[in-house]
């Protein structure tokens, strides 16, 4: 417990110093590893450890989804999207704001990525708004708010990660977050009715399209809906895995970009080349937190976490509400994908001694996350958008986002009550 404690203090202070997260949880776990069973184990383990990571099948499932999230924001999807949420409620009061939180969780459905997400409706929704005299607190917390969807609404690499963690199935995950998924765009929509409701001036109405302008707009997204049915629909029916189901959809995205006219040889290579270097990182992070999660390990912390709580002969939802709460305090702190990977190895013993289905906790934890997104002092979707609109102030965003932020915690309490709006799903996969 000491050797921990000393560990987890040292991973705080070069998390504070901006150390890279793969460089402080590697650095940690190889010395701690090193403490408790020599420096030739620990070696011998870190390099087991990359190995398999970068080797396993599941792991596949990571690059493939990242390339066709970067075939996705280079083929016009975002932009369609908008237009045909616009050509549905874009005339009603706060219409705009609705109509970006709806595309983003389309956008995000098919890029599963809540930043890039965020990035690509704000060059697409914000103009638009300010053109119809939107205060700047909506506009830009719809925004930004409306990105977190893409962490959650599968395919999600935040679910592949805590599946790749937990060994659980990620066609399962992708699966019980759908329900979640959709509860989260209805509360933001909610949220954005209620800020209009407050002051009507922040959000006014914009132009009624007439019925074949309409028409037109929504027969823009059949690319979205096609993917979407392509991706999620074989791995409900059971016909691919979700790894074959990445593959898939990146040649799907690809045929969507050439058939828009898109596919460009200056196109592909840039798309493979983001890629490429989103997915090196996302790999030294993985391998990190499996060495610091080696380390965990090695020090039997859950096994003495369980041993703690048993004693203390609390109810199991107070565990979990516990464990929700130290969530929220990191996430003022520590970025999303960080977090899970330090925490879910410690956590997730202990959640399956208590009897909790697994599955369902991916799910509390990724919404969870979420709010980290937008809460202050880091941020990302907030810091994203700052970067893309300097013009706004940071403050402003941060004001914006805070109904939101309420809207998450509700929808953060139904799936802790109601177990089931996580695993119907699944159920019925099975």
């Amino acid at each position: 417990m000491l050797i921990s404690l000393v560990c987890f203090i040292a991973l705080a202070v070069l998390l504070f110093l901006r150390t890279p997260i793969a460089v402080a949880t590697g650095l940690v776990g190889l010395v701690g590893l090193a403490v408790l069973q020599g420096w030739t184990a620990a070696f011998s383990q870190v390099g087991i450890i990359a190995t398999e990571t970068v080797l396993t099948y599941e792991f596949a499932v990571i690059p493939l989804f990242i390339v066709m999230g970067a075939f996705i924001a280079r083929s016009g999807i975002a932009e369609e999207l908008f237009n045909a949420c616009y050509a549905i409620v874009g005339h009603y009061r706060g219409g705009l704001a609705l109509s970006t939180i709806v595309a983003c969780g389309g956008f995000g459905a098919v890029s599963g990525s809540s930043l890039a997400t965020a990035a690509t409706m704000s060059g697409i929704a914000y103009p638009q708004m300010k053109r119809y005299n939107y205060a700047d607190t909506l506009a830009t917390g719809s925004i930004a708010s409306g990105g977190t969807l893409g962490i959650l609404i599968p395919p999600s690499i935040a679910l592949v990660f805590y599946g790749i963690m937990t060994e659980t199935d990620i066609g399962e995950l992708f699966m019980a977050g759908v329900v979640p998924g959709l509860i989260g765009i209805a509360l933001y929509c909610l949220a954005v009715l209620y800020v209009v409701y407050r002051d009507p001036a922040a959000g006014p109405s914009g132009v009624k399209l007439s019925l074949p302008e309409r028409l037109k707009a929504l027969a823009g997204i059949w690319s979205t809906v096609a993917l979407f049915a392509l991706v999620m629909g074989g791995i409900y029916a059971g016909l691919f895995s979700p790894t074959e189901s990445a593959g898939i959809g990146a040649a799907g995205a690809l045929l969507i970009a050439w058939v828009r006219g898109k596919a460009s040889l200056e196109m592909i290579s840039a798309s493979l080349r983001d890629a490429m270097n989103t997915t090196v990182s996302l790999m030294m992070i993985l391998i990190g937190s499996f060495i610091f999660a080696n380390l965990v390990n090695a020090a039997r912390l859950p096994q003495a976490l369980v041993g703690w709580v048993e004693g203390l002969g609390v109810a199991p939802i107070v565990v979990i509400l516990l464990i929700v709460g130290i969530y929220v305090i990191l996430g003022c702190v520590l970025e999303s994908i960080s977090m899970m990977l330090l925490t879910v190895p410690v956590f997730y013993p202990l959640v399956a001694s208590l009897g909790y289905d697994l599955i369902w906790f991916g799910i509390v934890v990724v919404v969870v996350v979420e709010i980290s997104l937008i809460t202050p002092p880091v941020g990302l979707n907030v810091f994203v958008l700052k970067s893309v609109l300097p013009e706004v102030r940071l403050t402003t965003i941060f004001r914006g986002v805070m109904p939101f932020v309420m809207a998450d915690f509700i929808r953060a309490g139904l799936i802790i009550g109601l177990p089931s709006l996580s695993l119907m799903l699944p159920a019925l996969m099975r």
